[in-house]
């Protein structure tokens, strides 16, 4: 793993923005106003999914996807200007938060700057035409990262935008030489010193199917050498298997545990129960109150929390990337709130430092987990099912302590606690 990451980033959480979708004018100044809610949400880093013109060759759907790159170094014209840009994000500065944006180097739209000027840049296939590895993504063609000059444009342009901004989200970052991004972070670092580097690592399924293909596919384990933070796309197909009914809870435990000792010690994965790319977790967690517990697990579970604009308010609406569709903000049940109180709890010291360890209660489908260090410890149980139900907690002392989440009093009476469908987090010491 990168050396230099500081665990201080499981405290973080990230706030995700398609600018198309958040507001009704889809632009960089419409953003400014809603920048204090955002704030008072408790969100120290905001990302925005890529702010770069789209291809108009192959597009998918009336509009395009943002992840079809027509220019590396300019702004969508449907959001602003650069300067607009740059004005957003000192405004964002100005709030105490950071920004980041997106970064998509597998690829570009088929009418991309580089395809006109460089066209030895790309990939090509048996037959010498341009194209793509991966089959549905016919509205981009592959950049070739063995290329140096190629190498050499790219790392130019995360140096111009490490000018403006705090830090990268790769997109599918392990179908990428890791040493671009090992001499990528070393020539940013000089122009942004602690930038932050976000890669979106991707599902088992697809690292075997590409190195089938005797592809570049990197495991986490490879990308977190150069990257702080990496998706959890490990583990988070075990939760949705226990949601369908497909997998046990314990399963899931399991493997959340494993990563503990599979990745290095200071290792940050990103924890979400959404984003672009999946289901708004509302679409599929339906009861509400399941819906808070979970919310409450993925604040406390090791790493930094995701939050998909929208997903305070809990719309089970997921924007279109190809389409004009507006994050519907109408709804009836704001948990910006409880979300606001959870990330008050994850700025405790040993939500970064403390040793970590989750197990499933024996007789109730809910989730215990614990961080200890020294004679202090926080405690959480978590029943996803929102069940009354008495647990049995491994060497907690008896007595009344507080819960966080909601500031009432708990007894724990012969190391058992009673929970009345709602989660509790608590400390000892």
């Amino acid at each position: 793993m990168a050396k230099e990451t500081s665990k201080k980033l499981r405290h973080k959480v990230i706030y995700s923005i398609y600018v198309r979708s958040h507001t009704s004018d889809g632009t960089f100044n419409a953003i400014v106003p809603d920048l204090d809610r955002i704030k008072s949400l408790g969100v120290d880093i905001i990302w925005f999914m890529p702010i770069h013109p789209c291809g108009q060759v192959n597009m998918k759907g009336s509009v395009g996807s943002p992840y079809a790159i027509q220019d590396y170094r300019e702004v969508n014209p449907e959001y602003g200007t650069k300067d607009d840009f740059i004005r957003l994000v000192e405004e964002i500065h100005s709030r105490g938060m950071q920004c980041m944006i997106d970064v998509v180097y597998n690829h570009t739209s088929p009418d991309s700057y580089l395809v006109k000027h460089h066209p030895e840049y790309f990939y090509k296939t048996p037959e010498g035409r341009f194209g793509n590895k991966v089959a549905d993504w016919e509205d981009v063609i592959d950049l070739d990262l063995n290329n140096p000059e190629l190498c050499d444009y790219l790392i130019e342009t995360l140096k111009m935008w490490a000018e403006i901004v705090d830090g990268f989200r790769c997109d599918v970052a392990p179908l990428i030489p890791l040493e671009f991004w090992q001499r990528a972070r070393r020539e940013v670092e000089a122009v942004r010193p602690g930038c932050i580097w976000l890669a979106e690592t991707v599902e088992d399924t697809f690292i075997k199917l590409n190195r089938k293909q005797g592809l570049t596919a990197l495991s986490d384990s490879e990308v977190y050498q150069e990257f702080d933070i990496t998706y959890d796309y490990d583990a988070i197909n075990f939760m949705r298997d226990y949601l369908e009914s497909k997998g046990g809870l314990r399963d899931y435990i399991s493997i959340l545990n494993r990563q503990d000792v599979t990745y290095p010690e200071n290792y940050v994965k990103l924890r979400f129960l959404e984003n672009h790319d999946r289901p708004r977790a509302k679409s599929f967690i339906h009861s509400e109150s399941d819906l808070l517990n979970w919310t409450a697990f993925l604040y406390f579970q090791k790493g930094a929390t995701l939050i998909y604009a929208g997903q305070e308010v809990q719309s089970a609406l997921k924007p279109s990337l190809f389409e004009i569709e507006k994050v519907d903000w109408d709804q009836k049940r704001d948990i910006s709130r409880f979300m606001k109180k959870l990330y008050g709890i994850k700025q405790h010291h040993l939500f970064s430092d403390g040793d970590y360890s989750l197990e499933k209660d024996n007789d109730s489908e809910t989730i215990i987990g614990y961080y200890e260090k020294d004679d202090r410890k926080i405690v959480g149980i978590f029943p996803v099912k929102s069940e009354h139900v008495n647990i049995l907690l491994s060497n907690v002392p008896d007595g009344c302590y507080k819960n966080l989440i909601n500031d009432q009093n708990i007894n724990v009476c012969s190391g058992t606690v009673h929970i009345s469908g709602v989660s509790i987090i608590f400390k000892i010491g």
